[in-house]
């Protein structure tokens, strides 16, 4: 049994997130701890709400709300969503907890104690206004690489380059969008990450199958230019985790909190600890700790790519120059961006389709499906309304709801509602028997590989298989001759559908329990060979005959639907 920790990158909580969000880390991290728990291996899967920073403050007085109360009643909404979406967690967290503060102030001291914190007197932006600095995100403007119109004052999100407030080309106030604005002197901590460079770069060459996407970011952060840089942890704002060494005071620090970028990752780590602390687990040391039982974990980190640079360079750094033996990352899988019908999702311009609109649409598993089918791992990829009708109409309802339907009714019709017995494998089984065992093979090595599109298309082949089984075998044509001949097909065709409600669990969990309950199956356990699951549904036992697992998408619904979310998002 192989122990693995799964992270997917926290949400921000300043507001509900749409479907490039889901797919970009929640979603593909969900799948590969579904199939590593179908392998009987041990999992622990952890996410948070990432609650501190400017899109908080911002969110939180747009709502007209203090920013407590908004961020506690949007973790409360985003958990029900994910639950919506099937997303499990084995724990989802706050980064405004009492463990991630304590955690973020114990890496501060540590980091200062090893000489990679020094202070820094900077020039930052005030804004005469809003009678206040301006951190990074509370600043937009025209990105000096790129030329984006809207770049924020940390990173620009059009080309992923890290910014300085001050980089940015005619900047304004995301508060008050006031332009009068001033560069003052104020004085922050800094982790000195240039003088981690050459051991981050060495940890990096070490990951030779990382994805192309991870590794590429993380070399030109590392290597363009002047190299990696310096990095300000804290920010003159008032909702944040305070500035502390450890449990002491930070002379000249006693009204700054820590950079959201800092206290984020460091949530992975005390998530477990809540975990604990709710009462789910009894050690997350375990889990964190290579001198506390973690050496032989596996930890894999799901994100977007515009979150690369700070998983592969800042949170490794803090790690790394903690001088303290916790788990590093061993696999990071990136993703591309889904952009929405020729422009982009943007959850702060709402644009697109959100996740709570989904869910009122249609449920999880048409979108589970679809996204996970087309999840942008090379290259970005589209959402449009037509891709999504055919996908869903053609793989979910017309390849695997129609096996289920017309084996399912066809035996009902013939010899009720019990498997039959009778019959004997003819070469026709044979070979159905060996190309699902090489597709199962090949689909489990992309599973493990964590090529997400790969295992879908892997899958769907398994499911084709069926069809094209049912169609040669023509059971309906042998029935009226060798009833017990007919018998025998049905009784592999309705072994099928155990066999795929198994497989298809990581990717569409709802229609593979129908399938499961349907088929009267107990036995969850992930099938190894193909020859011994074509004996799940044994001769004589009962099934039911199931609703339809999918219903098609008409084109007055993708019609409706694209006319609906076509605008912006109140």
């Amino acid at each position: 049994m192989k122990r693995i920790l799964i992270t997917s990158a926290i949400p921000y909580i300043n507001g509900i997130k749409h479907l490039g969000n889901l797919i970009g880390s929640q979603l593909p991290a969900d799948l590969f701890a579904r199939y590593h728990r179908a392998r009987g291996n041990e999992v622990m899967f952890l996410c948070a709400t990432d609650e501190h920073g400017t899109p908080a403050e911002l969110a939180a007085a747009k709502a007209g709300k203090p920013v407590e109360k908004f961020c506690a009643e949007m973790h409360t909404i985003q958990a029900k969503i994910a639950l919506g979406f099937r997303l499990s967690f084995d724990h989802f967290g706050r980064s405004s907890s009492v463990q991630n503060r304590q955690l973020t102030q114990h890496f501060a001291a540590r980091l200062a104690d090893e000489g990679l914190i020094r202070e820094v007197d900077e020039q930052q932006v005030y804004s005469h206004a809003d009678k206040r600095f301006l951190p990074d995100r509370y600043i937009e403007g025209t990105c000096p690489n790129c030329g984006y119109s809207s770049a924020r004052g940390d990173q620009c999100e059009n080309c992923t380059k890290q910014l300085n407030p001050t980089d940015l080309i005619d900047p304004k106030s995301s508060v008050s969008g006031s332009t009068d604005l001033e560069v003052r002197n104020t004085r922050h901590l800094y982790l000195c990450q240039s003088k981690m460079r050459d051991t981050l770069n060495a940890w990096i060459d070490e990951k030779v199958d990382w994805p192309i996407l991870t590794t590429s970011i993380a070399k030109k952060w590392l290597n363009d230019g002047d190299g990696l840089q310096d990095r300000g942890i804290t920010r003159d704002l008032d909702w944040g985790v305070p500035v502390r060494k450890g449990e002491a005071e930070w002379p000249g620090m006693e009204d700054k909190v820590f950079y959201v970028w800092f206290d984020a990752p460091i949530e992975y780590i005390a998530c477990a600890r809540e975990w604990v602390d709710a009462g789910k687990g009894d050690n997350w040391e375990r889990w964190w700790r290579t001198d506390k039982g973690a050496n032989d974990v596996t930890y894999y980190q799901f994100m977007g790519k515009d979150n690369v640079p700070f998983h592969t360079l800042s949170f490794p750094a803090t790690i790394l120059g903690s001088g303290e033996p916790w788990k590093l990352v061993d696999y990071i899988k990136s993703f591309n961006y889904l952009n929405y019908d020729g422009g982009q999702f943007s959850t702060s311009q709402g644009r697109g389709i959100f996740m709570d609109q989904a869910l009122e649409i249609l449920p999880p598993d048409y979108w589970r499906w679809w996204l996970l089918s087309h999840a942008p791992e090379s290259s970005d990829s589209e959402f449009t309304w037509e891709n999504f009708q055919a996908g869903v109409n053609k793989d979910l309802a017309d390849v695997l709801g129609n096996f289920v339907s017309r084996v399912t009714k066809f035996c009902r019709s013939k010899f009720g509602e019990i498997i039959p017995s009778g019959g004997t494998y003819g070469h026709l089984e044979e070979d159905l028997f060996s190309n699902l065992q090489n597709r199962l093979e090949a689909y489990q090595a992309h599973m493990e590989a964590v090529d997400v599109r790969k295992s879908a298309a892997e899958l769907r082949a398994i499911w084709v298989l069926g069809n094209e089984y049912l169609q040669s075998a023509e059971p309906w044509a042998v029935y009226k001759a060798d009833s017990e001949a007919a018998a025998m097909i049905v009784r592999v065709s309705l072994n099928l559908i155990a066999l795929y409600s198994q497989l298809s669990s990581p990717f569409i969990p709802d229609a593979s329990s129908q399938m499961r309950v349907a088929m009267g199956i107990d036995d969850q356990a992930w099938p190894i060979s193909i020859i011994d699951a074509m004996d799940k549904c044994t001769e004589g036992s009962t099934f039911t005959v199931p609703e339809n697992l999918f219903n098609k998408i008409s084109d007055e619904n993708r019609e409706e639907w694209a006319i609906k979310f076509s605008g912006v998002r109140d």
